[in-house]
């Protein structure tokens, strides 16, 4: 079988959330079970080394979005697909923004290219590769499932998979022509929202399956809480979606081989984890008690990531002797907040603004729990990292967080199961309590131990996920193969 994906990022090349980490792992782990998967991927400044080691396989002037080319290259064990156009994608830094909250004002040209050359692609081949099915993640790539059903051509069965149904890609209806999408879409059982165009929308609309990154998710995208306004639009093709799971690399994130560790460890030996927090502490000039717990945050420091819940509570996180490091950025009052938390409790709370990717691996191995308070969460992957290495996860009962953590309640943790702990409402008050929570277990080193070994011993690769995929691949395949009255 053979699926082209067409997505705005992958790890290792461009990155700023977990798309970019799913795009670049669940190929790998689709090749083991027959599917070979190519990714169509915008060619970034960042990518301009492999664009000059591949060859180009598709060329294209005459479109309104300028001169295109496709280069096929094979880095980091993945098939790549890049999309050199530099008059869309020679901008450096964040792929998105052109500054601080302020979008390309071009981005639908720019990802409607890339949903426009996907669904060719699909259609026609492309070096040899025929796809079976076009894979689109996310809404840069929601035009695609739009583009095939819309325009004549071979017909090729779709996906799409919401990440986040945060990100619509909603624009202007005045810019449609220049995109080259056939208008018959533009209402309201089409790519049309509320007088502008969707395309996110147009994805779930045309697509043939809709997939999203947890199974609770799934769920809460058809209720107003959860949906951003397209609550109404997922349900009334819900007989489409599924929910299934992320996972993650395994022999990126892996305890007993990591070299951003100080000590690499395994389940059978998580204790040896205590160079690792040695370590950390160092790094952020901390020094707390060995019977205190020591949390991390590695995350977008936004409202969505509940990090305003988790400054609130800091006075009763200190009071309990524990300690917080934080790993990321974001909105610039919670900067100045976590700022000052720090310099008031200098010992115990250290702060680093930014992303630093051996880092974050140092305080999953070193840290005793990853601390995920978010409003709403698709999937994470933080907390699957954590629960790899023994970091044993905090969470706000949502989405994927409420998938993938066994809270360690009473029941739960005298029948020896509790993989981390969840709480709810998502409120100050419950994270405290969560928190609170925490700190008891941990002075049972006991229990703490019995936890730690429970969580590195979740399956969090792709393996099951990617199973999954197949078997919707497959399912969608033989219904477009059936016959129809």
């Amino acid at each position: 079988m053979n699926v082209l994906f067409v997505a705005s990022e992958c790890a290792p090349f461009v990155k700023t959330g977990g798309l970019a980490d799913v795009v670049g792992a669940l190929p790998k782990a689709l090749a083991a079970s027959g599917v070979a998967v190519r990714i169509l991927l915008p060619a970034y400044p960042a990518l301009a080394p492999v664009v000059a080691q591949g060859r180009e396989v598709y060329a294209s002037s005459g479109s309104a979005f300028g001169p295109l080319r496709v280069v096929a290259a094979r880095s980091a064990e993945l098939d790549l697909l890049l999309l050199d156009a530099p008059q869309l994608f020679a901008r450096p830094g964040n792929p998105y923004l052109e500054g601080p909250g302020r979008d390309y004002p071009d981005n639908h040209l720019r990802f409607g290219a890339l949903s426009h050359v996907g669904a060719i692609l699909a259609r026609e081949g492309v070096d040899g590769f025929l796809p079976d099915i076009l894979h689109a993640h996310d809404w840069q790539a929601g035009l695609a499932p739009a583009y095939l059903a819309l325009t004549p051509g071979r017909s090729v069965t779709s996906v799409i998979t919401i990440h986040n149904i945060a990100f619509q890609g909603v624009f202007g209806a005045h810019l449609l022509p220049q995109l080259e999408l056939p208008l018959q879409g533009f209402n309201v059982d089409g790519f049309e929202y509320y007088g502008n165009f969707s395309f996110l929308k147009a994805g779930v609309v045309y697509a043939d399956r809709i997939t999203t990154v947890s199974p609770t998710y799934a769920r809460e995208l058809t209720d107003p809480a959860f949906g951003f306004g397209f609550e109404g639009i997922v349900a009334a093709r819900r007989g489409r979606l599924s929910g299934i799971l992320n996972g993650v690399d395994l022999d990126v994130w892996n305890p007993a081989k990591d070299p951003d560790l100080v000590k690499c460890y395994t389940g059978a030996a998580p204790t040896k984890r205590v160079a690792n927090r040695a370590a950390l502490e160092a790094r952020f000039g901390l020094s707390l008690a060995p019977d205190a717990p020591l949390f991390c945050v590695v995350s977008r420091l936004t409202r969505q990531k509940g990090i305003d819940l988790l400054v609130d509570v800091l006075p009763r996180l200190v009071a309990r002797g524990a300690g917080l490091v934080v790993l990321g950025s974001g909105d610039m009052d919670l900067e100045v907040r976590l700022r000052a938390a720090a310099a008031a409790w200098p010992e115990r709370i250290g702060v680093e603004l930014g992303y630093d990717e051996p880092l974050s691996h140092l305080m999953q191995g070193g840290a005793d729990s990853i601390i995920i308070p978010s409003r709403f969460e698709p999937c994470g992957l933080t907390q699957l990292y954590g629960l790899r290495y023994g970091c044993l996860p905090l969470v706000a009962r949502t989405g994927g967080l409420a998938d993938t953590v066994i809270d360690g309640n009473s029941v739960a943790l005298a029948s020896g199961v509790a993989t981390g702990f969840q709480f709810a409402p998502v409120t100050a008050a419950a994270l405290g309590d969560a928190i609170d929570r925490a700190c008891d277990v941990f002075a049972d080193k006991k229990a703490w131990r019995t936890m730690m070994t429970n969580a590195m011993r979740q399956r969090v690769g792709w393996d099951k996920s990617a199973a999954q995929y197949r078997n919707l691949y497959e399912s969608a395949l033989q219904e477009a193969a059936a016959p129809r009255d």
